[in-house]
């Protein structure tokens, strides 16, 4: 039993948080109307999660263009790979837990056939009241190790939106963009023709000393940190890597030679995008020249059910252990400096 929120024990009422901030979801099956209404050859796919991924949305507005396939995510990736072999676009709106059901076909249905699925990957990261058997822990591992992929992760609202346009014209090779559970962080939306060059991340502020690579939705916790860090005159980039697959190289490379460290951070665990990062830096000898590198993920352990922003407190992904860890990193600096 999951998903439930606290409640008024003598009416059984339960408490919901009240934002007009739009939830991530809801901006998917929008976008991906507005798309729709262009573009006859998208389709959607749900697993018997209509209301969950927003494909109940998109069924209202398209009900011969949405297929509810039931509890099957296996099926609903083989189905995905054969419409698209005919020319579709399929969206396959799958919470990231329960798209490891569906490894196999992922790999064999989709990425070695080259085939331009488009996987709409909700609840990435940790999902609060839906708690462990819910959290998206680990699909950017599983996603980019693999050939043959386009690895995307919303930092906020309006980031997902652009990696909607961008996977819209992404047609020779699979595609897959993560987001959040809950709310978007409050900013305004693009248009449905805004979209990302392949491959490319977004300097957000430039710095000295130390950058943070961020992949997902902590970039606002990076912002956060960076404007404690100011007070105590710490002044650091901030870089929205859009992509761990694939990889920035020159902006990495170029972030790995204007500064003394770097910190990746991400909603994910071990082997996801941070390590990606550091096997480039590792093979291009930039860590052979003092480069400092940490990377910030998930624990190795299963956190139970809480409020999102205690959840990543225990996790170690909040801003104040953000700016633990870069002060921890330019003072271990300062030390090797002294020894020499």
């Amino acid at each position: 039993y999951h998903g439930v929120s606290k409640f008024n024990v003598q009416t059984g009422i339960q408490e919901k948080s009240k934002t007009k901030i739009p939830a991530y979801t809801k901006v998917f099956a929008n976008t991906l109307i507005k798309h729709a209404e262009k573009d006859s050859k998208i389709v959607g796919i749900t697993a018997a999660m209509p209301s969950g991924t927003g494909m109940d949305i998109f069924g209202e507005k398209f009900p011969k263009r949405m297929f509810d396939v039931g509890i099957a995510e296996q099926h609903a990736v083989t189905f995905a790979a054969g419409m698209a072999t005919e020319g579709f676009k399929p969206y396959a709106a799958i919470y990231s837990t329960f798209l490891q059901r569906a490894y196999d076909q992922v790999v064999h249905d989709v990425a070695i056939q080259s085939l331009p699925v488009r996987f709409a990957i909700d609840r990435a990261g940790l999902v609060g009241a839906d708690g462990p058997t819910h959290a998206g822990s680990f699909d950017i591992t599983y996603l980019s190790t693999l050939p043959n992929f386009v690895v995307m992760a919303a930092s906020d609202e309006a980031e997902l939106v652009k990696m909607i346009n961008t996977s819209v014209d992404i047609n020779d090779k699979p595609s897959a963009f993560r987001y959040p559970r809950g709310a978007g962080v409050g900013v305004e939306l693009p248009s449905i023709d805004q979209k990302l060059e392949i491959g490319k991340g977004k300097i957000i502020q430039e710095g000295k000393k130390l950058a943070i690579i961020n992949f997902g939705a902590r970039l606002n916790e990076c912002l956060k940190a960076s404007i404690a860090l100011k007070k105590k005159g710490i002044n650091i980039s901030i870089v929205d890597a859009r992509f761990a697959k694939p990889l920035d190289e020159k902006l990495i490379w170029q972030l790995a030679t204007d500064h003394e460290a770097i910190i990746t951070i991400e909603e994910g665990s071990i082997g996801g995008f941070g390590s990606h990062v550091a096997k480039f830096l590792f093979e291009k000898n930039l860590l052979d020249k003092g480069l400092k590198f940490r990377s910030m993920i998930l624990p190795d352990k299963f956190i139970d059910q809480d409020k999102p922003e205690s959840m990543y407190k225990l996790a170690g992904l909040d801003s104040q252990s953000i700016e633990e860890r870069v002060i921890d990193l330019l003072n271990s600096n300062i030390v090797l400096q002294k020894q020499k």
